[in-house]
């Protein structure tokens, strides 16, 4: 069994070279990623086509927020980031390169656990370089969108407190805390997968969103029951909030701090994240 670290007290890369292709939630369109060590601190992306162009992911470089995460890169945008960079900053993943064949990220199973799997297949190494993977945060802030609010305080390490509240009965108000560290990130969060509701499916796709959702990379609600149960975790759409907020502050660095959300989202997230960047 693999046993990851109890605490982000090091930093990590992977051993070797990781493949992995699948559709892309949005597109519809099958993608496919190289995922390697890299020699400098961070996550770089660069396209099959033009393997020699290679861009650091920055939070400046974030653009649409709508039901994913995308950045733009030069011309182009990649779509839907936040679960792969959920996965390798939960874990404690750095110094890495992805390369990408498509223009969407390959949703696998709509979690991080598939990717969790890949990483432990090779293995991962210490980085000895000197790194601080984990962001001194100094001052409290608060944020809101509508009737959703994000507060992040300092603190030793970091402790998320997530509450959602929907009006579908199978979801209803939850709320989950967690002291992350990757051993709890693989257990308690990677799993939990992406969630969507049957009567907002039909608009979604007239507008050319989630074409490559699917019973088999999506949870799906239908009011009072679920489509396509049985669930991973009683909870698990608050668990994937959390996976999401955990890949949409990878870019700027796991903060030590906690924070508390009331009904997170992308957009929400990416207010915070652009705070810890000044």
């Amino acid at each position: 069994m693999f046993n990851w670290p109890s605490n982000y007290d090091s930093c990590f890369t992977l051993r070797s070279s990781i493949t992995r292709e699948g559709i892309g939630l949005h597109s519809g369109e099958k993608t496919k990623i190289v995922i390697s060590p890299y020699q400098e601190e961070g996550y770089f992306v660069s396209f099959k086509d033009n393997p020699n162009k290679i861009y650091k992911l920055e939070q400046s470089l974030i653009g649409s927020t709508m039901l994913c995460t995308a950045v733009k890169l030069g011309t182009r945008n990649l779509y839907t980031i936040e679960h792969l960079l959920s996965s390798l900053a939960g874990c404690g993943l750095s110094y890495i390169h992805i390369q990408v064949d498509g223009k969407e990220i390959p949703l696998l199973d709509g979690s991080a656990i598939l990717w969790v799997k890949a990483f432990e297949e090779v293995g991962i190494r210490e980085v000895i370089k000197p790194k601080n993977f984990m962001m001194e945060i100094h001052s409290p802030q608060i944020f809101s969108k509508g009737d959703s609010t994000i507060a992040i305080t300092p603190n030793s390490k970091l402790k998320i407190i997530s509450i959602i509240d929907f009006s579908y009965k199978a979801i209803g108000k939850q709320t989950f805390i967690i002291d992350l560290s990757p051993k709890d990130f693989v257990e308690n969060i990677a799993p939990a997968r992406t969630f969507g509701f049957k009567d907002q499916f039909q608009e979604l796709s007239e507008i050319g969103l989630i074409k490559g959702g699917s019973l088999e990379n999506a949870l799906v609600c239908d009011g009072e029951t679920w489509v396509n149960p049985p669930l991973r975790f009683d909870n698990e759409p608050i668990r994937h909030k959390i996976l999401d907020l955990i890949g949409d502050l990878a870019l700027v660095g796991l903060p030590k701090a906690q924070i508390i959300v009331y009904k997170g989202s992308h957009s929400l997230n990416a207010l915070l994240a652009s705070s810890l960047t000044n």
